[in-house]
């Protein structure tokens, strides 16, 4: 008994460890999401964090800040959505092959 209990951490501890290793790489990779047909684009990591913003001067209106501060929410809800899709389908092919479903986990 014993000794599968120390496989079973062992499976636990490599685990952890591969996971930790997806978290990593993911928060290298970015998405990309862009509103008003272009004029502000978001960039997102795997870590659900906004890694660059782009708005094309010919949307900066001062008269019109409204229009500009919903495409770049627009922008970045989108490319956050995006990166989580991302990491969802990431951590699936992780889970999937241990045979676990953690839903809302990722």
């Amino acid at each position: 008994m014993s000794k599968q209990l120390g496989n079973l951490m062992r499976q636990a501890q490599k685990m952890q460890e591969k996971m930790a290793e997806i978290q990593k790489e993911l928060a290298l990779k970015t998405c990309e999401a862009s509103s008003g047909g272009g004029m502000v684009t978001a960039t997102v990591n795997g870590g659900q964090e906004l890694v660059a913003l782009k708005i094309e001067p010919s949307v900066i209106d001062p008269k019109d800040v409204d229009m500009l501060q919903d495409l770049i929410v627009a922008a970045v809800n989108e490319g956050l959505r995006r990166s989580k899709q991302m990491v969802s389908d990431e951590m699936s092919k992780f889970t999937s092959g241990l045979g676990l479903n953690l839903p809302g986990m990722f």
